[in-house]
This record gives structure tokens, sequence and C-alpha cells, in this order.
């Protein structure tokens, strides 16, 4: 974790975000904010209900287009790209509401996010032969892997539609995976989840960190776990940035108090 903001250099910055602002309707959902995503950190974003969250995941992936402001990402500006060529650059996403191809399995479902990856012509996949058969084998080698990472295995031929909620999460975070992602985007990975697949989800996602050296920007409610598992976190309140820090410095700020709590700074 790098944790002295004085010492950074531009190497270790993985993604950039400067003064953006994002309205709708005239109600600003995000107001001049600025944040740093770090190479191989868990950034944690919190905040109440409403305050601008979701908004910024979706302005760095693309779904979002700020009124103002940019987003650098390896030098190049995200808030001038399609969000499916932001993915393909590498940065992938959970969301809130889980988004899965529900009468397919698991498997189908993490070789759809290869999607993007794949270079065969369509006479090639449509009689599956020449580059598109060695093609699709080295796709299914690398979902494969994810489903071993995951533990995918014993629900991988399963219906995503008939699987609990805790495992429909799991694989919506393996097809994110499989985006080969270097910016990882979770937004709420375990909302809803009992104690013990939330700990399964903290485990993978700190996993994630270590062996796949992959930068992650986690929204989530759970405080105790965004305390144990987070490097930095930015605290959002009605659009604007208004604490960033270490969890203990967090813990200690009385603007966040008086945000959460209601208590006077």
């Amino acid at each position: 974790m790098l944790s002295e903001m004085d010492s950074v250099k531009e190497s270790d910055i993985a993604l950039r975000g400067s003064n953006i602002t994002l309205s709708f309707g005239g109600v600003n959902a995000l107001l001049d904010v600025n944040f740093q995503i770090f190479e191989q950190e868990i950034l944690a974003i919190i905040g109440p209900n409403g305050a601008g969250k979701t908004s910024l995941l979706n302005c760095i992936n693309g779904f979002y287009r700020p009124d103002k402001g940019s987003i650098l990402f390896r030098g190049v500006d995200l808030t001038k790209i399609p969000s499916h060529k932001i993915a393909r650059m590498g940065i992938a996403r959970t969301f809130q509401n889980i988004e899965l191809y529900t009468g397919l399995n698991t498997v189908h479902n993490l070789m759809a996010a290869r999607h993007n990856f794949m270079r065969h012509g369509v006479f090639d996949g449509a009689f599956y032969f020449g580059r598109a058969r060695s093609e699709i084998a080295e796709h299914r080698e690398r979902v494969e892997d994810i489903i071993d990472f995951l533990d995918l295995t014993p629900i991988r031929n399963v219906e995503v539609g008939s699987l609990s909620y805790g495992n429909r999460k799991r694989v919506e975070l393996g097809r994110a995976l499989a985006l080969e992602p270097q910016v990882l985007l979770l937004d709420e990975p375990m909302a809803g989840m009992n104690v013990e697949e939330k700990e399964d989800m903290a485990r993978f996602i700190i996993d994630i960190l270590e062996l796949k050296k992959t930068s992650i920007v986690m929204v989530e409610h759970d405080m105790g776990l965004i305390m144990d598992i987070s490097d930095r976190i930015i605290v959002l309140d009605f659009g604007s940035k208004i604490a960033e820090g270490s969890p203990s410095e967090i813990m200690q700020n009385p603007e966040v108090l008086k945000a959460y709590l209601g208590t006077k700074s």
C-alpha cells in the first residue's frame, strides 16, 4: 500500500480522475471529484446511499460521460472512449444488480466474456475449424483457470439462473476476470450474502490482488470488511469527496462521522 501521498510516483498510479463532475437534470451526482488508483491496491469507495459511488464507477468504465473532468488510464482519457473498448483496454467490473446470461451455464457465461478477445472470422467460427478451433481452445483454457481459481467446479455446468445468489455473484466475478483486467471495479460484491459467502468473496478479492496483481476499486457497505481488506478509502457525500486515507484515518475522520452518524464535526 502507498500510504504517503507525497512520495507517490507517476508510475505507481494505474488510473487518475481529475475534477469529475456529473449531473442529472440539474442535480449533481458528482462534483469536482479527484482520485487516484494505485498499482496493486484495494481502494474502497464508501458513502451514504446516493453519495455518487456507483456513478463514479460508471464514469470510469464508460457507462456515463462526465460533464467535466478527465479519467486517465495509461495516459489515455477514458471519457472519450466507448465502454466496450475500455473493457478491452483492461478495465472490468461487476454490477450492483447481477447481470448474467441466466439461461446459460457457468462455463458459457465466462466464455461470453472472452468475446472481446476473439479474432477468428464468421466462416471459421461457423464451421469450427482452422484458426477458430485453436483460438476457442485457448479461450476455454483461460476460462478453466478462472473456474479453478474461484472454486466454481461444482457449478461449472449448472444454468446460472438456478444458482444461489452467492454463487451468481461469484460467477459474475469470474466473468469480470475473464476480461483479464488490470483494474477491476466491484460494485457491492458482497451485498445480500451471508457471513460465510462474504468471507469467501473477501478471500477471492485478496487473491486477485496478490496473485493476479490487479488493482481493485470496491464499492461496499459492509464497513467491517472494508476496514479489514482495503489499503485506502475514499468517502463521498452528496457527490463530493469529503475524505481520503487509510482505514484507521477514515475511522477517526470527523467529516466521515458526520456523514454517517450525523455527529457534529
